[in-house]
């Protein structure tokens, strides 16, 4: 535990930001989760609207820093390739 007021401040506040952090990544990985089941149930409607909604949770992520640039592109990309896959 700090004893400085400056590290006590400094914790709290990292404390608050993963939280955030967190809800973020929560919030893309239960979008692409989303993705995936309406994939495996065959439902390319739905999965065409889903893939919309997480590449757009994706980007956020990446916007905010939570994941990187090339992590956020390749997680779209394999998103893209399933839901091309299902369409063929």
């Amino acid at each position: 535990m700090p004893n400085i007021k400056s590290a006590i401040k400094r914790t709290k506040i990292i404390e608050k930001k993963t939280l955030q952090n967190n809800m973020v990544k929560s919030n893309y990985k239960t979008a692409v989760k989303k993705f995936e089941t309406a994939i495996e149930a065959g439902d390319v409607a739905s999965a065409e609207t889903l893939f919309v909604e997480a590449t757009k949770k994706i980007d956020q992520a990446c916007t905010k820093g939570v994941i990187v640039k090339n992590t956020a592109a390749r997680k779209k990309s394999n998103l893209a390739k399933k839901l091309n896959a299902a369409k063929a």
